[in-house]
């Protein structure tokens, strides 16, 4: 165990942060833990922001990882509402926006990620919003609400899980919704055409209107106020607020003024990490949105955005900093829910790594499985309104068999017994 006189210093004060300082402690650290989160609400977890808070079924207080009284319970000191502006590698510190210097002798970085921006006119308008923080989640839930009193317009950049979860809900508040998105279907960079157009399907059937094969180049307003985007193609929306759901991207930039290795934005940007997640400097590691790990798996770098990856890559990266002999190696995981639709996705398997996929159930009835291959190797599994399956999902994907694809689209057929 580390000597009880050394400092660890977390920096981000989202789930990733608030778990791996949990780690910590539960592990036997008893020298100083000390995260500082610039957002003035304790740590919370993003999902319902776009669910079920968002959609005024849960309750503020429901979203925080712990209640607040554990940080002083638990030894944990927290600098809320304060930024990191620069770390001295050299002399192993962190500076403050306050000025104040804190010294570490291993630093985690758990920066996050920040929504994309849309370059367009009319961005200053106050009715352009975008959904990251749980601030944001409070004023969009007054603004749906209008909307939805009023018979309102909401546009919508970006047909991505976020660009869908909140058309769900604002349409559950009976506003009016357009999505504009640049692809053909949605989600086509996770999911591709073949199931995106199942997502496509579900929200016509509740309403939404999509504008595929466009981008906004403008929002048109009066006294500050939105009143219509307009795309590319020469197409205007009526629209009384817009919500940019265009991405996000990791906030690497308190590391790359610190020198450490980033990944090229094009290969999906981030802290470029070891297995063990430490990054360039040995006493320095990153989690979360903003890491990306050599994934052994999938024999790439990945970066993943998704709450499951805050919630184990915070701890994982917490015992790689107590020494511990650490492989982070989790099947990318994530959830969403859409009116009476619930998935969850294992795996990874973007548009031109596949040649395959293989559907188990009743797409209809959205009740199904849909499987991505390569080869006829499983790289990815979806389930749709089909439960108790992630763990033979993540098997199969695990293991690199490659099933008889009849026997996997067969529902009969149990998945356990197809992992040889």
């Amino acid at each position: 165990m580390v000597d009880a006189d050394q400092t660890f210093v977390i920096v981000g004060g989202g789930l990733a942060g608030a778990k791996a300082a949990e780690t910590l402690r539960s592990e036997g650290f008893t020298g100083r833990v000390i995260l500082i989160g610039d957002e003035r609400d304790h740590p919370y977890e993003r999902p319902p922001l776009s669910k079920g808070y968002l959609l005024g079924k849960e309750e503020r207080d429901s979203v925080f990882v712990h209640e607040p009284g554990w940080y002083a319970q638990a030894d944990v000191e927290l600098h809320l509402g304060q930024t990191v502006v620069a770390i001295d590698r050299e002399a192993k510190s962190v500076r403050l926006g306050d000025g104040a210097v804190i010294h570490y002798d291993k630093l985690l970085l758990v920066t996050g990620a920040e929504p994309r921006r849309l370059d367009v006119p009319g961005t200053d308008l106050a009715g352009v919003h975008h959904l990251r923080r749980l601030a944001h989640a409070d004023r969009l839930r007054h603004v749906l609400a209008s909307l939805g009193r009023d018979n309102g317009h909401l546009v919508i950049a970006g047909a991505g899980w976020i660009g869908l979860e909140i058309a769900a809900a604002a349409r559950e508040y009976g506003a009016e919704v357009t999505v504009v998105e640049a692809e053909q279907t949605p989600l086509h960079a996770v999911l591709g055409p073949e199931v995106g157009q199942m997502f496509a399907d579900l929200h016509a059937e509740h309403g939404v209107r999509f504008h595929f094969g466009a981008r906004l180049t403008e929002i048109a307003g009066q006294d500050g106020m939105v009143l219509a985007a307009r795309t590319d193609d020469g197409e205007e929306h009526p629209a009384h607020d817009v919500l940019a759901a265009i991405g996000a991207a990791p906030r690497t930039a308190l590391a790359e003024s610190a020198g450490l290795a980033l990944v090229d934005r094009a290969d999906g940007g981030g802290i470029a990490v070891d297995a063990s997640l430490r990054t360039s400097d040995p006493d320095i590691y990153a989690a979360g949105d903003v890491a990306a790990v050599h994934h052994a798996l999938f024999d790439t770098r990945l970066r993943v955005e998704h709450w499951a990856n805050a919630l184990n890559g915070g701890p994982a990266a917490a015992r790689a900093m107590l020494g511990q002999d650490v492989t982070y190696d989790r099947v990318p995981y994530f959830f969403s829910d859409q009116y009476d639709v619930g998935l969850e996705y294992s795996g990874w398997a973007p548009p031109g790594t596949y040649d395959q996929v293989v559907v188990r159930g009743d797409t209809g009835k959205r009740e199904f499985i849909a499987f991505w291959l390569r080869d006829g190797e499983v790289l990815a599994g979806m389930n749709v309104n089909v439960w108790d399956v992630t763990d033979p999902i993540q098997q199969l994907i695990r293991k690199g068999v490659r099933p008889d694809p009849d026997a996997l689209a067969d529902p009969s057929t149990p998945l356990a017994s197809l992992l040889g």
